[in-house]
């Protein structure tokens, strides 16, 4: 059973309400179709989870949702909370537009609220640091107006994907280098290749690859989320071409999303509710094909988001230090 979200790689948490699903703290599920997701509560995307796990855990989340009271209802939604704190979110038959409200809604507004608060208290931080040293006379005048520059170094100095590449690479990538990321239709194939820029080193990925990483790379630049009317836009998108993998077929034709060269298919040119409803759409086609039989797409993922968290954390190990630990936990258990 996995344990960390295929987005962003964090834990999703544990509870001990659903016996044979005792991961995460919010659950949404619809019993109709026997579909169960986990939600994130770090970055608030909902993860699918693997067929054979998902049957009795469904019917006890229905179960425990008919004796909990509900807050919060509509038609074909449903949202109750666990006297243990766990969330369960019960979808009924609803339309796109009201399913979208609840899956992605509550992920881009939270995520929004999340980034606006997390600039207002780095900038705060870093404003006191800076206003403290010139008091102390530590820092001069000029340093003191460039504080801002500063603090924007700091922000695009930060490492904001992780990338893991089929020949095992780990590619960083920080916030200048997401504004070369580029889709484009891939020669006499369907669905489309992605450009991944690190530095001034350009890479094109194809096929799974490019699906994995455009995954991985569009939360990062929504990071700012959307608000309600933007969300609602995104949504419209997607409805407009009637499927998902129609709206993103579309998007990666033509000369569209150009820069000052004229170089069209640039994410960061699209209009925010087209970013937003890329992520939605790449999201909702990943499903689709899982569900449709190709459950080892979604396996895989979450193989690989396993395999990321791993090495985020090996990287803040100093070197053999894994080695060391295996090697001393070996020695205990002979001793035992």
């Amino acid at each position: 059973m996995y344990t960390t979200c295929m987005f962003c790689n964090r834990p999703l948490g544990v509870n001990e309400v659903v016996e044979h699903f005792p991961v995460g703290r919010r659950l949404a599920f619809d019993a109709a179709r026997g579909r169960l997701w986990v939600v994130c509560r770090k970055c608030e995307r909902w993860n699918l989870s693997p067929m054979e796990e998902r049957w009795e855990a469904v019917e006890t989340c229905e179960r425990i949702f008919r004796e909990t009271r509900v807050r919060v209802s509509s038609e074909n939604v449903g949202l109750a909370r666990h006297p243990e704190g766990l969330e369960l979110v019960r979808i009924g038959d609803p339309l796109r537009h009201e399913f979208a409200a609840w899956r992605y809604g509550d992920q881009f507004g939270r995520r929004r609220k999340k980034a606006v608060l997390y600039g207002f208290g780095a900038a705060a931080v870093f404003g006191t640091v800076i206003l403290g040293g010139a008091a102390t006379g530590v820092l001069s005048g000029a340093v003191l107006s460039q504080s801002g520059n500063f603090f924007n170094l700091w922000m695009n100095g930060r490492t904001r994907v992780k990338l893991r590449t089929d020949d095992g690479r780990v590619i960083k990538l920080k916030n200048p280098d997401l504004l070369g990321t580029r889709l484009r239709a891939p020669e006499g194939d369907a669905g489309f290749k992605l450009q991944v820029r690190k530095g001034k080193k350009k890479e094109w990925f194809e096929g799974s690859q490019a699906e994995r990483h455009i995954g991985l790379i569009m939360p990062a630049m929504n990071r700012m989320g959307g608000k309600e009317r933007v969300v609602r836009d995104a949504v419209s998108e997607i409805e407009e071409h009637g499927h998902p993998d129609g709206f993103l077929s579309d998007l990666v034709q033509g000369d569209r999303f150009t820069d000052k060269k004229g170089v069209p298919g640039y994410v960061n040119k699209m209009p925010k509710p087209t970013q937003l409803a890329l992520e939605m759409a790449l999201h909702e086609e990943q499903e689709r094909r899982a569900l449709a039989g190709e459950l080892w797409l979604l396996e895989r993922a979450w193989e690989k988001a396993e395999e990321i968290a791993a090495i985020s954390d090996d990287l803040l190990l100093p070197e053999g230090a894994r080695a060391f630990i295996a090697a001393e936990k070996g020695e205990r258990d002979r001793e035992s």
